[in-house]
């Protein structure tokens, strides 16, 4: 394995840590009742991937997703090893981002903390809670949310594409619009790796869940790589426009 594959490995990891830690420790200390917890928890998610994209953008490509990382593969992005080294390395970062979580949440004095000890908002973990738990809701919530996602970064980081430096401002505030719409009803997911360890330390309905945060954004993911490709096919190089 070579140094740069390594680095990349590295930055996927610290990437995915820095999006749980920072945007499920946002929903677990405010919550997401109040109007105020909602924008916050949105908010975060957002901002972490505009400051990780040029943070480690240029190391790893900010993939920060599974879903992400299949859409860029079926393109012909990475090949396959490529692809299982990230899927490992950003499920690596999420199981550390939620272990510090549970540590700091779990030292701390948090009886203040009327979010943390809301069950329903337990590690940041998605559920169905918002569409009344079906499975066919919720799947559709992810799928299609985690497609318009996942369409736009292939998209802006096209390389028939002029997209300038301001790629990961567009990602990031498109990961908001994302959350305002579906934290209500999912939690909002749109990555398995995000989804994964928090719901494996909150149990309950969450675990049980669990699957519909990872088959609904790999199915969006595939969509939107299918679609991407069929959009740009007779599109120029950049260079030559």
């Amino acid at each position: 394995m070579s140094p740069s594959t390594i680095r990349k490995f590295v930055a996927e990891f610290f990437g995915t840590f820095t999006l749980v830690f920072l945007g499920c420790g946002t929903a677990m200390r405010l919550g997401c009742a109040s109007a105020g917890g909602y924008i916050a928890t949105a908010l975060a998610f957002g901002l972490v991937i505009v400051g990780m994209a040029y943070c480690v953008g240029n190391v790893s490509g900010c993939h920060i997703n599974p879903a992400v990382s299949l859409a860029v593969f079926l393109n012909g992005g990475m090949t396959s090893s490529e692809f299982a080294g990230y899927v490992v390395s950003q499920c690596a970062g999420s199981f550390f981002g939620t272990v510090m979580l549970r540590v700091i949440f779990g030292v701390a004095d948090i009886e203040d903390m009327t979010a943390a000890k809301d069950k329903d908002w337990g590690m940041g973990a998605n559920t169905l809670a918002g569409v009344d738990g079906s499975i066919i809701a919720g799947l559709l919530v992810e799928i299609i949310l985690t497609f318009i996602f996942v369409l736009v970064i292939l998209g802006v980081t096209s390389k028939k594409a002029k997209h300038g430096s301001f790629g990961g401002l567009v990602i990031g505030f498109t990961l908001v619009l994302i959350h305002i719409f579906g934290i209500g009803m999912t939690g909002t997911s749109v990555n398995p790796a995000r989804s994964l360890w928090p719901a494996v330390f909150s149990l309950g309905d969450a675990i049980k869940q669990l699957w519909v945060f990872i088959v609904g954004p790999f199915v969006g993911a595939f969509i939107a790589a299918i679609l991407h490709k069929f959009l740009e096919a007779d599109l120029p190089e950049a260079e030559n426009k």
